[in-house]
């Protein structure tokens, strides 16, 4: 008798709305078992009764950094997804950040991600999918406006700390991507952005699907279409 498929398992860092909760809702109903974290009480519950296992996880709190690693012990990833991440001010211009805005946009944006794929290393198996959600805006070579200067730089260098991942996971055949979601009709994106989120969430999704160890390392657009750093 052949045993019955393992379904996979899916991790989403930061799936309280938008993005990383449609990210659940779309593996979940795929069959995926997906561990979620959220911030909010109400969050957690929405994202139990989509069926996740579902922990409270502050990623800029370093002891919440050591429990989640805890938690982490005996399971094996075959996708990991770092969702959580601000914008920060909404600077026009080379407006100069407050030292509590900075710290805040760095450290949930940049620092967590540093904190947590060492983490994420030793759970990812061989062939899995590491995604950081970046966005087109992190591009220093596409830049032509500095509005929000701020989360680009965030997301500049989070791009950078995709990369050296790469370098490490890669060896072990874990492909990493960042990815751009496009401009997403959620609380960050907005109202009149022009993408809904299911359709962004999708687009990613296939992506991870296909990828293979060309992909690893790069910077995709939520249609697979290849970015500039």
């Amino acid at each position: 008798m052949t045993a019955p498929a393992v379904a996979p398992a899916v991790l989403v860092v930061g799936a309280s709305r938008g993005i990383g909760l449609e990210f659940v809702r779309q593996y979940r109903a795929d069959g995926a078992r997906v561990l979620a974290t959220y911030r909010n009480p109400e969050h957690g519950e929405r994202l139990r009764a989509l069926g996740a296992v579902a922990w409270p996880f502050d990623v800029l709190d370093g002891a919440a950094v050591t429990a989640f690693a805890a938690r982490l012990a005996g399971e094996t990833l075959h996708i990991a997804i770092l969702n959580a991440g601000v914008y920060g001010p909404r600077s026009q211009g080379l407006d100069p950040p407050a030292d509590d805005e900075f710290d805040r946009v760095m450290r949930t944006n940049v620092l967590a991600a540093m904190r947590l794929l060492p983490l994420l290393a030793p759970r990812l198996a061989a062939g899995g999918r590491l995604a950081v959600l970046s966005s087109r805006m992190g591009s220093i070579s596409s830049m032509q406006s500095t509005p929000g200067w701020l989360y680009r730089a965030s997301k500049a260098a989070l791009n950078s700390i995709l990369k050296a991942a790469s370098l490490e996971f890669g060896r072990r055949g874990v492909i990493c991507v960042a990815l751009h979601p496009g401009w997403v009709r959620t609380d960050m994106g907005g109202a009149s952005a022009d993408l809904d989120v299911a359709d962004s969430v999708a687009g990613m999704r296939r992506l991870l699907a296909a990828a293979d160890t060309s992909h690893n390392g790069r910077f995709f657009d939520y249609n697979g279409e290849p970015l500039s750093w």
